[in-house]
């Protein structure tokens, strides 16, 4: 099924504005959340920074990232008043090549999953509305000094978040005829559509083009060699560019690309990149880290509420467990499995190699983790967001224009949502044996059993664990005064 075909969703995404569209009803409530979190109550669950950043946001790109695609990405605010800052300034740099890669995003992902458990970001209005409005501050900087999308590609963390996701997303933009693509010779898709030469253009200048009437894809992302969502953010500029109406945005086994060793447009291939695999590991075990911290206990403890083991202060035992979290369990999981599956396999690659190709095949696990733990915010706080939208209009209005806050409409009991979360859980986990089978049989032709048998064991080791973390009593947020 090719989404842009169909007669509702697809007349709207094919309208030139529809992007626009999506970014001004983003940038709407990123205003709010702004205005909100300085002007609003010091409470959080008063407050529409807190509740629509933490509890809300969260969940829902989850659940469009599952249902569709990089939806957020498409209609980033970010981006719309970037574009709005270039048409006063056109940046003229190209990004640092020292800094290519995955390397400063992943850095300030872990940073952010620090953050929030660090200063209880999730209790903290004001706090919240200054890492938006600093978000804005940010990326104008970087994109109104290097061309393209260099803030989406090597800096943002939502982004990064986005892209991991999306790789089980059902559907990608990818041509609609591949022979199309191969006859073309103006590669509109990536360069930009530009007007026609008039006739009275000088002879003695042939390359003159004209002026550019739709940009290409600003990743770079040649269309043809493209494969799978990664680094795509849905912005459909290849759909607006390409004079042959080439382009679909169409279904896909999700999470199949995972195993695709294809050399991929800007990407190149999976298995070559450090950053990358990287930067799954981080994705997938800071799932587990961001959950197990929201437990009832281990927040107690951190806040100060319960004694810590050693007599550490609470702010060095959170260091120590994202450090454990993040680097040393992983390490020592993913090199131990690495080490099985090659003795198993007998396998002449190094550790390293196998871990880069394998790694991947825990993303599904990893997404499956992170939308158990959003969705159950979102969920049991689910109503939420409509008293104090409500409170929000008496504060920053003064007055009631949606009536007095219904604050008793809250959301629904942790264990009716406690079925979701598992059943999204053992989907992870159903999608990543059959992501390290695939794998296993791209890499081990007659031996793929025994490559993926040990990393079979981990990803169910890991669901255990999840399905244990999700047993537990989780701190409530965003539950309404």
């Amino acid at each position: 099924m090719d989404l842009l075909r169909s007669p509702v969703a697809g007349r709207f995404l094919r309208w030139r504005h529809a992007r626009t569209t999506l970014q001004l009803g983003l940038l709407v409530a990123a205003v709010a959340i702004v205005l909100h979190g300085f002007l609003g109550p010091d409470i959080a669950s008063a407050n529409l920074a807190t509740v629509l950043t933490w509890v809300q946001a969260r969940g829902l790109f989850i659940v469009a990232l599952l249902a569709v695609g990089n939806l957020f990405c498409a209609g980033c605010p970010f981006i719309r008043v970037r574009d709005w800052a270039r048409r006063l300034h056109l940046p003229v740099h190209a990004w640092p090549a020292a800094l290519g890669g995955k390397w400063i995003a992943i850095a300030l992902f872990a940073a952010v999953l620090v953050a929030y458990e660090y200063f209880d970001l999730w209790n903290l209005p004001s706090a919240t509305a200054a890492i938006v409005l600093g978000y804005f501050v940010v990326a104008l900087a970087i994109d109104l000094v290097f061309r393209g999308a260099s803030f989406c590609r090597h800096v943002c963390p939502i982004g990064q978040f986005n892209f991991v996701t999306s790789t089980v997303s059902p559907f990608e933009v990818r041509p609609r005829d591949e022979q199309t693509c191969a006859s073309c010779r103006t590669a509109d898709c990536v360069s930009g559509r530009y007007e026609e030469m008039p006739a009275t253009a000088p002879a003695a200048t042939p390359t003159w083009r004209g002026q550019l009437v739709q940009r290409g894809c600003e990743l770079g992302l040649f269309l043809p060699a493209k494969v799978g969502n990664l680094d795509c953010t849905f912005c459909l500029d290849c759909v607006q560019a390409c004079p042959h109406d080439n382009v679909a945005i169409a279904t896909r086994v999700p999470g199949l690309e995972l195993a695709d060793d294809r050399r991929r447009s800007v990407i190149g291939r999976l298995v070559d990149r450090a950053d990358l695999v990287a930067l799954v590991v981080v994705f997938v075990f800071g799932a587990y880290v961001n959950a197990a911290l929201m437990l009832n206990p281990i927040h107690h403890a951190l806040m100060g509420h319960m004694p810590i083991p050693f007599g550490l202060s609470p702010g060095t035992a959170l260091v120590i467990l994202f450090a454990l979290g993040l680097v040393v369990v992983p390490a020592v999981l993913l090199a131990a499995t690495a080490e099985a599956s090659r003795w198993l396999a007998a396998d002449s690659k190094d550790r390293r190699a196998i871990l880069r190709r394998f790694a991947y095949g825990l993303v599904p696990l990893g997404v499956g983790m992170w939308a158990a733990h959003y969705c159950f915010h979102l969920l049991t706080g689910l109503f939420v967001v409509v008293p104090v939208t409500q409170q929000a209009i008496v504060d920053l209005a003064g007055v009631p224009l949606l009536g007095a806050p219904w604050w008793r409409w809250t959301g629904l009991r942790a264990g009716l949502v406690f079925p979701a979360q598992i059943g999204l859980v053992v989907l992870g986990l159903l999608g990543s044996l059959a992501v390290i089978q695939a794998i296993a049989d791209r890499d081990h032709p007659g031996r793929t059993i025994r490559a993926a048998v040990p990393w079979f064991g981990l990803a169910i080791v890991l669901t255990v664990a999840a399905v244990w973390i999700l047993f537990q009593p989780m701190d409530m947020r965003g539950m309404g005064p």
